[in-house]
């Protein structure tokens, strides 16, 4: 996961939406129209497409899921499921993009707290991922660092998809040659080769894992987490490239 920028709606959008939650309110069965409005043609027709347009433009790379960023996104997700928060339907806030892997396979209604009945599952809209998951880049696989890292490994499967462990580990070696091509045109003055290779960069799947190149070359213990890889730590701590691949 990389933290994203929650974009606006359109009004018109905003306006139905907000209907329908006062439909869902006035019902005596609210989870039951919740997902009677949710799968209605009318709303298929005028509310999906906007949150599919919206959620993609927030998306990592090229619309790709909000939790394994390696799929491509599919489902508009209920971060907190309709089974569970009913009045929650049709909040923009509560919207994620989302593969089907890890949505209907992995996440499905599942939603645990703790115990003061705050989420263990990372939103990535509202919370910095680098801050709950650490990721061993020679292993492509994910550590927790706090009980909502950990679970949110467990939930989405994120160490037991063997593909996607595998594409972790592979995009670290793709990554270091991005920053070796980024060098190069930056030392060549190539400005426009510098600026697109930094955008087919992050575009690429498994953004996550150059994200965290960025996030634990600044780590105190970074020549242990590089241990053997020398001159990428140096790409990495480069100030002009750090501006041009973060700025």
């Amino acid at each position: 996961m990389i933290r994203l920028q929650r974009l606006d709606l359109p009004q018109d959008t905003v306006t139905r939406m907000g209907g329908h939650t006062k439909e869902i309110r006035g019902s005596e069965k609210q989870s039951d129209k919740a997902r009677y409005l949710w799968t209605h043609t009318t709303v298929r027709r005028h509310v999906h497409p906007a949150l599919f347009a919206t959620l993609g433009d927030m998306a990592p790379g090229h619309e790709r899921c909000m939790y394994c960023g390696d799929n491509q996104g599919s489902d508009i997700d209920h971060f907190e499921p309709l089974s569970v928060a009913p009045l929650r339907a049709f909040e923009w806030k509560n919207h994620l993009l989302a593969c089907a892997v890890c949505n209907s396979h992995h996440k499905r209604h599942v939603f645990p707290r703790d115990e003061a009945g705050r989420p263990l599952l990372i939103d990535p809209t509202i919370q910095e991922p680098l801050d709950h998951l650490h990721l061993v880049l020679g292993t492509g696989l994910y550590r927790g660092l706090t009980p909502q890292g950990g679970t949110s490994i467990d939930v989405f499967g994120l160490n037991a998809r063997g593909a996607l462990v595998k594409g972790r580990h592979d995009a670290y070696s793709t990554a270091a040659l991005f920053l070796e091509k980024w060098r190069a045109a930056a030392d060549k003055g190539q400005t426009d080769r510098a600026r697109d290779t930094v955008r087919i960069a992050w575009d690429r799947p498994l953004a996550d894992v150059l994200a965290s190149m960025f996030h634990q070359a600044v780590h105190p213990a970074a020549e242990l987490l590089f241990s053997g890889e020398d001159e990428v730590l140096d790409l990495l701590r480069d100030p002009a490239l750090r501006a041009g691949f973060l700025g």
